[in-house]
């Protein structure tokens, strides 16, 4: 299984962008799946998570209703829309897949990361 996001790019402030991760693989819907973002210098930091069928979903305080996970297990792809979108949010986002289905906010439950996508938010 693999994931590989896309989406990413340079955006102003106040704009928005659509984050996708695809999966390979036939189980991507018994896997609960994350987005995290880490900007340089900082600690990897939870954004988003979204539970195996996509009925139940966390968020960050720092993104809460700016961002919205969704998935589409019939495409294996989990987005992050991301709204009002402040130079704060300049990171590098990874999606990750939790094969036990925990969609935890904790990123050592996760068994498998994408390479990452670059956001740049300018003021």
């Amino acid at each position: 299984v693999q994931l590989v996001e896309s989406g990413g790019g340079l955006v102003q402030a106040g704009g928005s962008l659509r984050l996708s991760c695809a999966a390979s693989g036939r189980t991507f819907s018994s896997y609960a799946m994350g987005w995290f973002r880490q900007a340089p210098g900082k600690e990897r930091e939870f954004v988003a998570a979204i539970s195996r069928g996509g009925d139940t979903s966390y968020y960050s305080d720092s993104v809460k209703g700016r961002f919205t996970i969704s998935r589409d297990n019939a495409k294996n792809t989990v987005y992050l829309q991301m709204n009002s979108l402040k130079p704060e949010d300049t990171a590098a986002y990874s999606c990750a897949a939790d094969f036990l289905g925990h969609a935890s906010i904790t990123a050592q439950t996760y068994e498998l990361w994408g390479q990452g996508t670059q956001v740049t938010v300018s003021s």
